[in-house]
């Protein structure tokens, strides 16, 4: 892996209208400027869930760019170079994905979908208030490695276990 300033991560989901989007703004405002995030999907639903743009601005992350979009944007020229590339839902890891240029790592950090919950509304936005902590957690363990001291093979490792993490309690 080369040694850019910033690692570019793209988050895939198939809709990209939930738990990509969350993660995208996660990774930007937990990466302090050494991460950048992306999301996109494999059949994108072109507009973001109202409820997960409300919990993103409740905790005061900006909300404004955040769109629903297609992975084909990120492996068409002129891309950003992608460093890491995690699917965060079943149906995305089990697609046949865009050849990425640059190879960057990658590995699946599956997660309930929250669009799909049941129940009252104060039930239903607490399946994204998981999913948010749940990706929180992911993307906090993701940014502390010491990616300058791990070979790929290491690095690879602690990506799939990150990935395998059991969701914790609420």
């Amino acid at each position: 892996m080369s040694d850019p300033s910033i690692y570019n991560v793209l988050f895939l989901c198939t809709g990209n209208s939930c738990r990509s989007i969350m993660a995208e703004a996660i990774m930007n405002r937990e990466g302090l400027g050494r991460f950048r995030g992306f999301s996109a999907g494999s059949d994108p639903k072109g507009a973001v869930h109202p409820y997960a743009l409300d919990l993103l601005a409740s905790v005061n992350h900006p909300t404004g760019d955040l769109r629903s979009k297609s992975w084909n944007e990120f492996a068409a020229a002129g891309a950003p170079r992608l460093d890491f590339v995690f699917t965060v839902c079943d149906n995305a890891a089990n697609e046949v994905c865009p050849v990425w240029p640059g190879q960057p790592m990658s590995a699946h950090w599956g997660l309930p979908d929250p669009a799909t919950a049941e129940g009252t509304e104060a039930e239903i936005r607490l399946a994204f208030a998981d999913t948010y902590r749940m990706l929180t957690n992911r993307i906090s363990i993701f940014v502390n490695l010491p990616m300058k001291s791990l070979d790929r093979l290491t690095l690879q490792k602690r990506l799939d276990e990150i990935g395998r993490k059991l969701p914790e309690a609420s």
